[in-house]
């Protein structure tokens, strides 16, 4: 069977075909970085005039790559939610008018559900139940993944997400968007005994975070030392040290307070270099396994959504008609 993956939560056109017995056949994904980076962040408009340039010939690229006809497509699996509203609506309706010409399933796939099965797209993949950490640019939260559909939610930031943070500081740091690499690019040069910066709510009960502190900590520390390039990567080290070592803690919480030994690792934050060391090591010391999806996987893409939906596919969560309808605040 053939699953049609089409993913436009935000900035990124992803289209991808999984194959229920071969796994992915193709994936394509544009990212619409250098559209938005002149305006230092995402443009809600921008964004979806691109996903509708982009989407009809990234999946015409992707059957081409996967040798199939359209009709041997048998189900559309696309982002109903959460995202901007606008980049959702491309992607549903095109997903939904492909399924209706040709008469098969369309399954809406919430978003950041597709980003904790993304590491079941590897080799080295986990079994339920597990931990799992997402990280991403608009949802940093741990949950309790007991089998496919069941998350408990054991703790999610209260204001910034980690990536929306990165973002945040590398513009206080004069860097170009989207921050995440460049802060860690910056923070190679840094020294990471000038400055120390706090570890937000590891002290306090609970596996909650908070992030909004550290942009402000980094913009007054920034006020105080100077503007010099190596002051900047000092601070660019020194606030990336907290991000992961406060992710670090609250995973090691997690997982003893579960009594799990598994934790997977998703969204687009999880690419960070540092902090797959961070938690490469707590998985050892504690002699547990981590699993991350590639690194072509941690962002938004159209294979976790092919792959999502065909999991819903096979209990029966798909569409009973055509109807578009996107949902720009989804709970899991």
């Amino acid at each position: 069977m053939n699953i049609l993956g089409i993913e436009t939560s935000c900035d990124e056109t992803g289209v991808a075909i999984y194959n229920s017995k071969k796994g992915i056949l193709a994936h394509k994904l544009y990212s619409q970085v250098d559209l938005h980076a002149i305006y230092g962040g995402v443009v809600p408009e921008l964004a979806s005039r691109d996903h509708v340039r982009k989407i009809l010939p990234l999946v015409k690229e992707v059957l081409a790559e996967a040798n199939l006809k359209e009709e041997e497509i048998k189900a559309v699996a696309y982002t109903a939610g959460p995202g901007l509203v606008g980049a959702l609506l491309v992607g549903a309706a095109f997903a939904v008018s492909f399924a209706l010409a040709r008469q098969i399933p369309a399954i809406p796939v919430h978003h950041m559900e597709a980003h904790l099965l993304a590491p079941l797209l590897e080799e080295k993949r986990p079994e339920f139940p597990f931990i799992a950490l997402l990280v991403s640019g608009g949802h940093t939260f741990l949950a309790n993944v007991s089998e496919f559909g069941k998350y408990e939610i054991l703790g999610e930031s209260l204001d910034d997400a980690a990536g929306e943070a990165f973002d945040k500081v590398a513009k206080i740091l004069g860097l170009d968007y989207p921050g995440g690499p460049q802060i860690a690019l910056l923070a190679k040069k840094g020294n990471s005994k000038r400055f120390k910066f706090p570890r937000p709510m590891v002290n306090r009960p609970g596996l909650d975070f908070s992030f909004s502190g550290l942009k402000t900590y980094a913009l007054n520390t920034l006020h105080t030392a100077g503007n010099d390039e190596q002051t900047r990567a000092d601070i660019a080290l020194s606030f990336q040290d907290a991000v992961v070592d406060t992710l670090r803690i609250k995973c090691k919480r997690a997982l003893e307070w579960t009594g799990l030994k598994k934790l997977i690792v998703a969204g687009g934050v999880s690419a960070n270099q540092n902090l797959r060391a961070a938690l490469n090591k707590l998985a050892k010391d504690i002699s547990g396994e981590v699993y991350y999806p590639r690194l072509e996987f941690c962002t938004d893409n159209g294979a976790m959504i092919a792959y999502a939906g065909y999991r819903r596919f096979l209990i029966g969560n798909y569409q009973k008609d055509y109807a578009i309808n996107v949902y720009p605040r989804w709970k899991l």
